[in-house]
């Protein structure tokens, strides 16, 4: 009764892997994008889940993180898309983590820690082909390479790029990036571990499906939706809370902090236990919707840190300890991490990944 909780589609979850690993070649590795705890859903149960379904590259963005996959998953692919730093350079080669060579400082800073130890350290090269984030910029790869294998310490395995915007009926930017991108393998091995496609990418163009496709929203169930598309997917991700409290209103009952919402009619308001603290963007005050008994509820008054208000009607047969769906389906009806953005005029991965880490999550 005193948290909202989260409930991760496991089956949905291998169902969504599966219809994009059946619309790319098969020698093309997925590799599945679990940063940020899984972009909430939870980074390790997540991980493993993919894994049963046969994914053995996993993406994150910190250290960390892949310490975790490596203690839950120890035969699997890892790969740090963030810098890390060489004092870490035992650890990557022990737990057998791949780092990403950021630019050429770094590139040396690593070489010469995996030296010191008289070892050699396999890395990805990231090119900034127009990102303008991580990465040695497309133009100086060849100095780049160069230098680096002059360093030694270092074992380019890898070499990857990352699309700042892909649209399918204008996409002129992302080729001039893949055009970059190509133009930048020319200075490296033949044989070495290409990987370029974002989920979008990966979504309209097979062109660019080289050696791996890095997923993440897609799996997770947002952003393939698109008839038009390679693949659909489904959320997997739905957000619970309980009715704590049910009251009967008159006509200009005031709700909420500073009474931003007063009602028309006498109705009834619920109280449920969630609220900014757990996630609930602030910005859906009396402008979102919940389901309650697979019916859509008005969020009314400002959200606060641990509950919402919602008007259920006047003739609604809601109690306390109701259950109430913030993000997901009941019945008929159906509020989606993607709905919800456009009201908070967001992105829905901001939605999920401000979901409060503490809550519990449950997988079915």
């Amino acid at each position: 009764m005193n948290h909202s909780w989260v409930e991760i589609d496991i089956g949905r979850l291998k169902q969504n892997i599966r219809a994009l690993r059946s619309s790319v070649p098969s020698e093309t590795a997925v590799i599945f994008v679990v940063k940020a705890d899984a972009y909430s859903h939870g980074m390790v149960p997540v991980a493993r889940a993919a894994a049963e379904e046969g994914i053995n590259w996993f993406a994150v963005a910190f250290l960390d993180e892949a310490l975790k996959i490596r203690t839950a998953l120890p035969d699997v692919n890892i790969l740090v898309m963030g810098l890390v730093l060489p004092e870490h350079v035992g650890e990557l080669l022990e737990k057998r983590i791949f780092p990403i060579v950021t630019c050429l400082e770094h590139g040396l800073a690593l070489a010469e820690a995996a030296r010191a130890m008289g070892k050699t350290l396999p890395v990805h090269l990231k090119v900034d082909t127009g990102m303008g984030r991580l990465g040695v910029q497309w133009n100086e790869v060849s100095a780049t390479v160069k230098a680096l294998n002059e360093a030694g310490g270092l074992e380019l395995i890898g070499v990857c790029s990352h699309f700042a915007r892909v649209e399918p009926d204008q996409p002129d930017h992302a080729s001039a990036q893949a055009e970059k991108f190509n133009e930048a393998l020319k200075h490296l091995p033949a044989k070495i571990f290409k990987h370029l496609s974002s989920s979008r990418a990966a979504l309209y163009f097979s062109g660019w499906d080289l050696d791996g496709i890095r997923q993440g929203i897609v799996l997770y169930g947002y952003g393939a939706n698109d008839p038009k598309g390679r693949f659909q997917t489904k959320p997997i991700l739905q957000w619970k809370a309980r009715v704590v409290q049910v009251k009967k209103v008159p006509a200009d009952f005031a709700v909420g902090y500073y009474s931003t919402y007063r009602t028309e009619y006498p109705t009834q308001i619920a109280t449920l236990a969630v609220g900014y603290a757990d996630g609930y963007n602030r910005a859906l005050s009396n402008k979102g919707d919940v389901l309650i008994g697979g019916r859509r509820c008005a969020v009314v008054g400002r959200v606060s840190m641990n509950w919402i208000t919602v008007d259920v009607g006047p003739d609604a047969k809601v109690k306390m300890g109701d259950e109430a769906v913030l993000i997901g389906q009941q019945g008929e009806e159906s509020v989606w991490a993607d709905e919800l953005s456009k009201i908070c005029r967001t992105i829905p991965y901001e939605i999920l990944t401000s979901i409060n880490a503490a809550l519990m999550r449950k997988y079915v």
